[in-house]
This record gives structure tokens, C-alpha cells and sequence, in this order.
């Protein structure tokens, strides 16, 4: 059962999330809307048209960045 991910440093436990959980979910359940968000999985860039294949596992490492604008 999926229970730890480190997003941005942060380690996050979801007990009631069942694996595979995507970087789609992931960003819902965040409430981050994936189309103002860059990503990387385990020190890999994951591009936009493949969040809803990129499968997170426990323990696994994530990085987002959003942006905001602004100047």
C-alpha cells in the first residue's frame, strides 16, 4: 500500500490512496492544476502529456514547480 511521498523536500503520508497512484492524482489531490505545473519524478522530468502515466510508488521523490503570474 502506497503510504510516503517526498514532495519538494516534504515527506507526505496518504494511508487511504491505493497504488498505482499517477502524477495526475497526485496534483488533484493537491489541488494543483497540472496545466501550471512543472514536474520531476526521482530526478526525472516528466513532461505534461504524461502525467497520467507516470506512476508514483512509495517513497517516491517528487518536484514541482508552478508558476504564477505576475512580474
Amino acid at each position: 500500500m502506497l503510504k510516503k511521498i517526498r514532495v519538494n523536500g516534504i515527506e507526505r503520508e496518504f494511508d487511504d490512496l491505493k497504488p498505482p497512484l499517477t502524477l495526475t492524482e497526485l496534483l488533484e489531490r493537491l489541488g494543483i492544476d497540472k496545466a501550471t505545473v512543472v514536474a520531476e519524478i526521482d530526478g526525472r522530468v516528466v513532461e505534461c502529456e504524461r502525467f497520467a502515466e507516470a506512476k508514483l510508488s512509495s517513497n517516491s521523490s517528487v518536484e514541482l514547480v508552478c508558476f504564477v503570474p505576475g512580474g
